[in-house]
């Protein structure tokens, strides 16, 4: 593969197998990569907001938007990892992870443990821990939350108004540090951080 894939703060770092499985050949920068994702992440925007009726907190709903989001870009899109990564669970755990995360969740819904801002918020810090996929686990966390948070009947976060959160700059440094943060059991700056629009 041509393209040089410097990872950044928060990203994670793929393997050769997975390099091998990127599908446009005509790419040549980090940002041709990021602009050609994107595309593909505006059409599973698209699909996601459609879904009116769907079990959100399935593994087949988890592994379909991650393949909408990324299927002409990635041959893996929608297939969990298969190898540990700087960042989340062990690869073999992950299928075990999610379906406590899902039942963990519900049951936070049915019982009214958080408000819906703190269930979609834990919701993400943990499926962005479990890290499933070898690559745009963040990307595909927050789409998970805002489809969660529209299953609740309530307004999709707005993460800052910082766009795709991919791009060093000041938006995904307060982000990271929300999840730092929340990975340390504080959630108020990811609280802030999932509302705010600067």
């Amino acid at each position: 593969m041509a393209i040089n894939l410097d990872e950044q703060d928060g990203q994670t770092p793929l393997d050769p197998d997975e390099l091998a499985g990127l599908i446009p050949g005509h790419l040549t920068t980090k940002g041709d990569l990021n602009d050609w994702e994107q595309e593909n992440i505006l059409r599973a925007v698209q699909w996601a907001r459609r879904q009116r009726k769907a079990e959100v907190l399935s593994e087949a709903f988890c592994r379909n938007l991650h393949k909408k989001m990324f299927d002409a870009t990635w041959s893996w899109a929608g297939t969990f990892r298969q190898s540990d990564k700087n960042l989340g669970c062990d690869w073999t755990q992950i299928s075990v992870k999610l379906r406590n995360l899902f039942d963990n969740t519900q049951w936070w819904i049915e019982n009214g443990t958080f408000l819906p801002d703190e269930i979609a918020a834990r919701f993400h810090r943990d499926l962005v821990w479990i890290h499933p996929f070898p690559n745009g686990n963040g990307r595909h966390a927050r789409m998970m939350a805002d489809a969660l948070l529209r299953s609740l009947k309530q307004e999709p976060f707005s993460w800052g108004s910082g766009g795709t959160l991919v791009k060093a700059d000041n938006a995904r440094a307060k982000y990271l540090a929300a999840l730092r943060a929340a990975d340390k059991g504080d959630y108020a700056l990811l609280l802030v951080f999932v509302r705010s629009t600067t």
